[in-house]
């Protein structure tokens, strides 16, 4: 059985919730939905690159036929987003023994990933995304700044520094508190994210051609890997800061469609940990 470092969790967690006491925005405003912080303008690293988001996110695994059939729901409700479709590839970074990914998979009322994201292969002037994503008592917290892809490289891996946020700090922390963060998985997969029309806030992606690797593992280089679902499995994210609209709640119900508990990076490292 995986085992707990409760000392480590209750000290990320205090954390965690010191940082909301800290913010430069009011603590409520961390709590009320919907949540998106955008700050101000100006660049290398800038404030508008800052992004935190607070959510809820409901995944479900769909056969290509329950695809089809949601996605026909969508006329006159939901739109393509800004990303439309996209491949996108995450590079997940964890200690050489994988103890956030371990720690994770054993559901602990706290825990915490950090990534990078970039849309489509990088080059090193690419813009990417340095992601810290949190979940506590089924809430998902991600802090995201934007930098380029040669950035990120010397910011996570140099410790070079950026401009000093209360998002920034949070990733610092992460990275001190772990000490050896290092790459050790990159996820790839094809994502169509649509919003709703009449709430922007309310988002549905549909990932698939999930794939892994533990090698060669740079947002630079080719796309490729071991498939993380069946073919034709599709995941499906619901991604909202309060309800879920009817009609989709009564279009999963009459098509039979029940929420799942899904990671990527989980599902994954367990097939890595098969083949020993």
């Amino acid at each position: 059985m995986l085992q707990v470092n409760l000392d480590s969790l209750k000290f990320s967690f205090s954390f965690f919730i010191n940082c909301f006491q800290n913010t430069c925005v009011p603590f409520k405003v961390h709590l009320k939905f919907p949540t998106i912080l955008i700050l101000s303008k100006q660049r290398r690293t800038t404030m508008s690159d800052q992004m935190i988001f607070k959510r809820y996110e409901m995944k479900y695994l769909l056969s290509r036929a329950q695809y089809l059939q949601i996605t026909e729901a969508f006329d006159g409700r939901m739109k393509p987003d800004i990303h439309g479709k996209s491949t996108i590839l995450s590079l997940y970074f964890d200690t050489p023994d994988d103890l956030l990914i371990r720690r994770s998979l054993e559901k602990p009322l706290y825990k915490e990933k950090l990534r990078v994201r970039s849309y489509g292969i990088a080059d090193t002037d690419t813009t990417v995304f340095v992601e810290l994503k949190k979940k506590y008592q089924s809430v998902v917290y991600k802090r995201r700044i934007a930098m380029s892809e040669e950035e990120a490289r010397r910011y996570l891996l140099s410790h070079a520094s950026v401009m000093d946020t209360q998002i920034s700090r949070e990733i610092d922390y992460c990275l001190s508190h772990y000490r050896n963060l290092i790459p050790r998985m990159l996820l790839s997969y094809d994502r169509a994210a649509f919003y709703a029309m009449d709430n922007p806030q309310f988002r549905i992606t549909f990932d698939e051609n999930i794939l892994w690797r533990d090698h060669d593992i740079t947002l630079t280089t080719s796309i490729g890997g071991t498939p993380v679902l069946p073919a034709d499995t599709i995941l499906m994210e619901v991604k909202t800061a309060d309800a879920i609209p009817l009609w989709l709640v009564q279009l999963l119900s009459r098509e039979k469609i029940y929420k799942t508990s899904f990671s990527k990076y989980g599902t994954a490292w367990l097939q890595k940990q098969r083949r020993f």
